[in-house]
């Protein structure tokens, strides 16, 4: 149903009423005069204002022919207890321009709230950033399914490994890699560490240390087929024809001898839930990092060893099973 013309609502002597409403208020008005003049039904009428039956019958109880005061919200006019005080709308945009320039809104969102003591919602946020103009830096991309692996049910049961080569301190000092372990049940970071070095075995071998002695040893490891962790050349001994099986690299004998079963996966979306980790790194830690202006790797660790508690009290996840499936280290299996 189309607008209706202002002098078939209201007669001449009226206009200067008609012209503070809006074209929906307009709408409204005729369409419930119609109601109650019998014209159309209820539904007719909560199909055309796109209403429920009972806001409909409730316009109609507080219809007044002549006037056109009953269809202006009371809350017109008025401003709202909880609306934002110009000062703190000001304050949000300095903060988001200045101090937390380059933070999603949920990590700005989290920092107003924690370190700013600005008490505010995610949505607010936005909303007051983008009336000032001030663009989301992560770009939207069309969402794509994919079906994800189920979560193993218990802490320990599998451990998911991969490393980050970035420019972590976006020019402020040298190329890093983060290399890092997370829990497949929880989503709990386990172990991780900046270092200048590119992926290597002594940097996983380094992290995973830290994970069997602050853990335990997991059941099994999720990892690439980078060369750290397996032999990818065709040259085969004559001991490993006749074994049937090509000797493990250094890591991969470090395994065996924890008793811990490698997993190859086959392509990076298998990977999922520690790209996604590495997704989330990549946008709030870099923040973090600048926020602390660090320049060095033992800055970075040591931004990134608060960081990864903060990560784990926010993402991390409850286990479908209670029991734990890291087992203790043994002294004759010391790596």
């Amino acid at each position: 149903m189309s607008p209706p013309n202002c002098n078939e609502i209201l007669s001449p002597g009226r206009f200067s009423e008609v012209i503070e409403l809006s074209q929906r208020e307009l709408q409204r008005v005729k369409v419930i005069e119609n109601a109650v003049e019998g014209r159309i039904t209820v539904e007719e009428a909560s199909r055309l204002l796109k209403l429920s039956t009972r806001q409909v019958k409730r316009l109609k109880q507080r219809y007044r022919a002549g006037t056109v005061d009953w269809v202006r919200h009371g809350n017109r006019g008025r401003q709202m207890p909880w609306k934002l005080a110009e000062a703190v709308r000001t304050r949000i945009v300095e903060l988001a321009k200045q101090k937390y320039v380059g933070f999603n809104g949920s990590h700005l969102t989290d920092k107003l709230v924690e370190v700013e003591g600005i008490e505010i919602g995610r949505e607010t946020v936005r909303r007051v950033l983008r009336a000032a103009g001030v663009k989301s830096p992560q770009k939207r991309r069309a969402a794509k399914y994919r079906s994800r692996r189920e979560r193993k049910p218990r802490l320990g049961m599998m451990v998911l490994t991969d490393a980050s080569r970035e420019d972590w301190l976006q020019g402020r000092g040298p190329m890093l890699t983060l290399i890092g372990y997370q829990d497949d049940a929880t989503s709990r970071v386990l172990a991780a560490q900046f270092q200048l070095e590119h992926e290597d075995t002594i940097g996983y071998l380094r992290q995973l240390r830290v994970l069997v002695e602050r853990y335990g040893v997991p059941l099994s490891l999720y990892r690439d087929q980078h060369g750290t962790f397996q032999r990818n050349d065709k040259n085969w001994t004559l001991e490993e024809e006749l074994a049937g099986r090509q000797s493990p690299a250094q890591f991969g004998r470090v395994l065996e001898e924890l008793g811990i079963e490698s997993i190859p996966a086959l392509s990076p979306q298998a990977k999922g839930r520690i790209e996604r980790m590495w997704k989330t790194f990549q946008d709030r830690l870099r923040s973090e990092l600048r926020l602390a202006q660090a320049k060095t790797v033992k800055e970075a660790n040591a931004v990134l060893e608060e960081f990864i508690e903060d990560y784990n009290r926010r993402f991390t996840v409850a286990a479908k099973e209670a029991p734990s499936d890291f087992r203790p280290l043994s002294k004759k299996a010391e790596p």
